[in-house]
């Protein structure tokens, strides 16, 4: 592997950020600086941890940005499950990032298991 580009998990991360880009296009405009700032906040930190800990010189450091980008989309959930008790989205219309994320949620946690050994 030569670069954090070739990781499966983050090329599905910026996927998921793509997607919960295009999911906050229908929250209403007051949402704009608390809910919607926040999801695409939590979504982008995901791959942004998974590149910087692939960056660092020590396994342990990398294992620590994983288990942050894990607790990231751990946020971007709850986010999400709020963003639909809220009405803002459709529960339907959810279905692709909540597979996609706990694809990623799955991947995250067989890479820190891998790293802690």
């Amino acid at each position: 592997m030569k670069s954090y580009r070739d990781l499966i998990v983050w090329q599905k991360s910026i996927d998921l950020v793509t997607l919960v880009y295009k999911l906050v296009k229908q929250f209403p405009e007051d949402e704009k600086y608390s809910l919607i700032s926040q999801l695409k906040r939590s979504s982008i930190s995901i791959p942004s941890n998974i590149a910087e800990g692939y960056g660092r010189k020590y396994t342990n450091d990398y294992a620590r940005f994983l288990q942050i980008s894990r607790g990231s989309l751990f946020e971007m959930q709850t986010q999400l499950q709020i963003a639909v008790n809220l009405e803002f989205i459709d529960k339907d219309d959810l279905i692709d990032v909540v597979n996609l994320s706990v694809e990623i949620e799955k991947m995250l946690n067989v890479l820190i298991k891998k790293l802690a050994n």
